[in-house]
């Protein structure tokens, strides 16, 4: 039966909408934290372990999303597999995953712009966490907010748009930055290769997942994509290639740029070393206009993948039917779209303090989704051994249980004990509020109610 999804996307938007939603902003606010925390190479061994789990979990979804087209992915999976809860569990953590990225960004791009623009912070309201927020990033962040969201409700093909164009930019001035590290020679003291040992790779590693979320944005937006499923999971698995080798890339030409005092004193350090490699502080500004392309590139991504997984929550019952309403002219789920522009109007009133924060929490949730998925994987290869599979991961059984450990250890890092842990009560605030919500909706979802009443 039709959704009533318009069927527009090819293989360039395809690519730009997942790695646009991957490289994001973080490799420009972000990438002195990784550095700070355990070094160049320390940085390096935690993306490589880190990509390479979720190049693993890409490839079960590769193979779902192939069998599997529709709108809403993990919901669809989770659901055929494991059931009502599982799919109910999945899919709301990923609602919190894509929400938590749309709410960054909706901050992260004030903070941005502050740098380009030193006098832009005015009226200062309060201090979150020791960091001022001020009136006039608050509003900043707002008018960027309801740009987005009127971006994403006119509909996918105009989105898609904005995000090709987008993404060929930014890459375009990433590559020049390597380009001018070639040539640049390393600093003195150059920054050290290893920071804090394990603890430090770990505190790193455990941001990777959601650094790396948005290859599932693929199978979100499934119905939406013109062609053959198994492209499909090929285009998935080579974004998060794409998508691992530009962090990796970024965190050592960042590492090999700048010197150890240099690096402490910068607040935008991939800005900061593209000043340094080329001498010129224009230079550093187009850096950091190409991180706000960043940001615009992840935030329309994962409007577009939050919209269809609440969708795809409304239309199955598990939540209420008027978030799965489709635009009669625009054929996009307008209420879910703007249910996500309303939560990121919030963030911006928390200052920059909450950027981390995000980050931190967003992670935990899509490995909830990721371990599930993997799951659902597994056991399908199992009970539907005969399921018409476009795009079949080779040694599927290998794969899936390598994924499974790996993503189950992932987890564990965030739990208390690991020296990698949430930080409670600002990450844990965050996931139980969450969660709470979706408690409420588990328990009040349409469906539910009417199976309940159906057994009396």
């Amino acid at each position: 039966m039709s959704t009533g999804f318009a069927k527009t996307l090819l293989n360039r938007e395809v690519l730009a909408l997942s790695c646009g939603a991957m490289i994001g902003w973080s490799w420009v606010l972000l990438t002195g934290e990784w550095l700070a925390r355990a070094g160049t190479l320390g940085t390096l061994i935690a993306f490589v372990i880190g990509s390479g789990i979720v190049l693993l979990i890409s490839l079960t979804y590769a193979e779902l999303a192939a069998a599997m087209p529709l709108t809403g992915g993990e919901h669809h999976y989770t659901k055929r597999a494991l059931g009502y809860t599982a799919s109910f569990v999945a899919s709301w953590a990923v609602v919190v995953a894509y929400v938590t990225v749309c709410v960054f960004e909706s901050a992260a791009l004030p903070t941005a712009l502050e740098y380009l623009f030193p006098n832009l912070a005015v009226g200062l309201l309060w201090e979150v966490a020791d960091s001022p927020v001020y009136l006039s990033m608050v509003l900043i962040g707002a008018l960027a907010t309801a740009l987005m969201t009127y971006i994403n409700y006119l509909g996918i093909r105009f989105a898609a748009f904005v995000q090709t164009l987008i993404t060929v930019l930014f890459i375009a001035v990433g590559i020049l930055f390597f380009f001018g590290v070639s040539l640049h020679p390393s600093p003195e003291p150059a920054v050290p290769q290893w920071t804090n040992g394990l603890p430090g790779v770990l505190s790193v590693l455990v941001m990777v997942p959601a650094l790396m979320v948005g290859f599932d944005v693929i199978p979100q937006s499934a119905e939406e994509i013109n062609l053959p499923p198994n492209r499909i999971g090929r285009l998935l698995v080579l974004s998060v290639g794409l998508a691992g080798a530009w962090y990796i890339a970024i965190s050592l030409a960042v590492g090999n740029a700048l010197t150890v005092d240099g690096l402490g004193a910068s607040t935008m350090p991939t800005a900061d070393a593209m000043t340094a490699v080329w001498g010129s502080s224009l230079m550093g500004q187009i850096m950091l206009l190409a991180g706000v392309g960043g940001i615009l590139t992840s935030w329309n991504a994962f409007i577009i993948g939050g919209s269809r997984i609440l969708y795809a929550l409304s239309a199955s019952g598990m939540i209420p039917r008027v978030f799965s309403r489709l635009h009669p002219k625009y054929q996009t789920p307008y209420v879910s779209i703007l249910t996500i522009g309303a939560l990121s109007l919030l963030s911006p009133l928390f200052g920059r303090a909450v950027l981390v924060w995000l980050v931190d929490a967003g992670s935990f949730a899509i490995v909830v989704a990721y371990l599930l998925v993997v799951a659902s994987f597994l056991k399908l290869r199992r009970t539907e051994p005969l399921m018409s599979r476009p795009f079949r991961v080779p040694l599927g059984g290998l794969v899936g249980s390598l994924a499974l450990i790996l993503t189950f250890g992932l987890l564990l890092l965030y739990l208390p004990g690991s020296p990698a842990a949430l930080l409670w009560p600002e990450e844990w605030l965050m996931l139980l509020v969450s969660a709470a919500v979706g408690a409420v909706f588990y328990w009040r979802g349409p469906a539910r109610r009417q199976a309940a009443q159906a057994a009396k």
